[in-house]
């Protein structure tokens, strides 16, 4: 059982197939994935891989929680979340995870929470009917009705299906569809919608429900530091071609 991987939602989009087929898809991104700790059967009774995600400026996180970090020797993160993993698939301490993780056309389960509504009644919240528009009903026809029981028990049950907050718990999506990977960008692309709001960030992992394909990278998909690297190099090559056109216009401009 391999590990999953932390993204963040950019929001919904749409490509073609060859076909011309329409496939609305979600876009997630994915930023500096990494592992922080190892739990181990020994030590803590179980296995698991702790990864962090999206890197963070060190004077906007606790000091408490820049120790966690330092120990570990990484960068502060976002988030940190914790995936059980088998023993065979525990990976180090360091590793970056990409997005070739997964492969196209393979099915993932993806887990975020869902859009908060606010305080909403009992026909958004539970698809209730509502009373009668008219015949005796008064400023109540978007009402849930009764609630109570009588003599015995004397009390509403708990669970009972009422007004109150809706949205804002935790949702898992199975079986989506991974339809397109870019490599360059960091980017998955979903069939179809993920729960969870703009720049909200989601849980991916391969399918409970489908065997995870044989093509697949085990123990896990590894980001390309040298495809990075070369980009970093590219955008400071640049900015110093801007900072020397700039001194040369400063240049000119005095002459």
């Amino acid at each position: 059982m391999r590990c999953g991987v932390v993204a963040r939602k950019l929001g919904m989009s749409r490509i073609f197939s060859d076909d011309g087929e329409h496939i609305p898809v979600t876009v997630l991104k994915i930023e500096d994935v990494e592992v922080l700790a190892i739990k181990s059967n020994d030590k803590d009774g179980y296995t698991a891989v702790q990864l962090g995600f999206s890197n963070k400026k060190p004077k906007n996180i606790s000091k408490p929680l820049r120790g966690v970090f330092a120990k570990v020797k990484a960068e502060p993160k976002e988030k940190v979340v914790e995936f059980r993993v088998s023993e065979d698939a525990i990976l180090n301490v360091g590793d970056k995870l990409g997005v070739n993780h997964f492969v196209a056309g393979q099915k993932v389960d993806v887990v975020g929470l869902s859009q908060g509504k606010g305080f909403a009644g009992a026909m958004k919240r539970h698809n209730f009917g509502g009373m009668q528009a008219s015949h005796g009903v008064s400023i109540s026809h978007r009402s849930h009705g009764s609630t109570g029981n009588s003599q015995d028990p004397g009390r509403t049950w708990k669970g009972k299906k009422m007004a109150g907050q809706y949205g804002n718990v935790r949702i898992t999506t199975q079986n989506l569809k991974v339809v397109k990977l870019l490599e360059d960008d960091d980017l998955i692309l979903i069939q179809g919608s993920v729960p969870g709001s703009k720049n909200g960030i989601v849980l991916l992992k391969d399918a409970v429900k489908y065997k995870t394909p044989n093509e697949a990278p085990f123990p896990a998909g590894f980001r390309n530091d040298n495809k990075a690297n070369k980009d970093n190099l590219s955008l400071s090559s640049d900015q110093n071609e801007k900072e020397i056109s700039s001194i040369n216009e400063g240049a000119e401009g005095e002459n």
